[in-house]
């Protein structure tokens, strides 16, 4: 089309008509560069971004020395780096196979058939996974309101297990809240804590719960290096608690591969500075973004974590979903978390988070 036929096409037309259309194009053309452009990933809580080099080169190093044997009982420098970075003595640190891997361990040691399990929901779905496998029976309490689980408490009750924050809500029952609840429990009653996503905490102190465990030998913290660290793939996390005999069940037989141990060894020496810097950033990410949206008209959690919990007025989760992705944003649909009206959305870098406003307006507008 030429330029004295673009003109005419509009002869005849009101202005209202004319910018009507001239908005038509500049949406069309905005939808398809987005499509050009590759989406932008917001439905996972790893991290996006490569591991430091020095992690790289330990994980390298330790393959070229050491890849044909095998590495048990050789995870005394992962504990004592954890013990002196959290202020726990290292005898009372079990690494092993991530979060899930321990509270998987967790569930099969103190758990057996007819047991019942108190945990929140919506939760990570693992965690009824984990307690079906042993045998027990999961029960679901709505949220994270110390007065609602202690009101589900039975004869049958032996695990309470929270996400400290909670996936996918990004709730947080803070440390003077589970002190509590632990004071009210039934002796026979453990409460396993998974801070897997604890790094993005600016509520209170990180490690307030991990100096809890001094006052509680029921209480089972569990961390991850997937989350923040960014080294999901080397599937490595660590319990902290005070009850021997419960901590050694948590013990891998075989212990963890060596290049996993190299690489959370490395983690702790060089990574450190830049989990506070990701951390800081998710914080002013995360205030920005609850703001903009909610006063988009979207309902948000307020979150302690990597990522959102909210839904959109008249728009299910899996509408909502599929919309973002028409735009170019992925998000986890809440029918994973047996919730059908949110999405969790992780909080985008801040030269993203346009593109995740632009996005949800087009939804919403549709």
């Amino acid at each position: 089309m030429g330029l004295l036929d673009r003109y005419r096409q509009f002869e005849g037309l009101s202005e209202e008509e004319v910018n009507a259309g001239l908005r038509r194009e500049a949406n069309d053309r905005r939808t398809r560069e987005l499509a050009r452009a590759a989406p932008l990933d917001l439905s996972r809580t790893t991290w996006p971004e490569l591991p430091p080099p020095e992690v790289v080169s330990a994980i390298t190093f330790a393959a070229r020395r050491a890849l044909n044997r095998y590495a048990e009982g050789r995870d005394g420098e992962l504990r004592d780096g954890l013990a002196a970075r959290h202020g726990v003595a290292a005898e009372r640190i079990v690494v092993g196979e991530g979060a899930s891997g321990l509270l998987q361990r967790a569930c099969a040691a103190l758990l057996g058939p007819g047991d019942e399990v108190l945990l929140p929901w919506p939760c990570y779905p693992l965690y009824p996974l984990a307690v079906r496998d042993a045998g027990a029976q999961p029960v679901a309490v709505d949220g994270l309101d110390p007065e609602r689980l202690l009101e589900r408490v039975g004869p049958r009750t032996r695990l309470v297990l929270l996400g400290g924050p909670n996936d996918p809500t990004g709730d947080l029952l803070g440390v003077v809240a589970v002190r509590e609840l632990l004071r009210r429990l039934p002796a026979a009653v453990t409460v396993v804590v998974d801070e897997a996503l604890r790094e993005f905490v600016d509520r209170e102190d990180r490690d307030a719960l991990l100096r809890l465990t001094d006052e509680d030998p029921r209480l089972i913290v569990l961390r991850s290096f997937s989350k923040a660290w960014g080294l999901a793939s080397l599937r490595c996390g660590f319990a902290v608690g005070a009850d021997a005999t419960r901590l050694a069940a948590l013990v891998p037989r075989l212990g963890l591969p060596g290049l996993t141990l190299a690489g959370a060894t490395a983690a702790l020496g060089h990574a450190d500075a830049l989990v506070d810097r990701r951390v800081r950033a998710v914080a002013a990410n995360r205030e920005r973004v609850t703001g903009e949206l909610t006063a988009a008209g979207a309902l948000v959690r307020p979150s302690q974590s990597c990522a959102l919990w909210l839904r959109a007025p008249g728009l299910d989760a899996a509408a909502l979903r599929s919309g973002l992705e028409r735009h170019g944003v992925l998000a986890q649909s809440g029918d994973v978390f047996g919730d059908r009206d949110h999405v969790r959305l992780t909080v985008p870098a801040a030269t993203d988070v346009p593109r995740v406003l632009r996005a949800y307006a087009a939804v919403v507008a549709a």
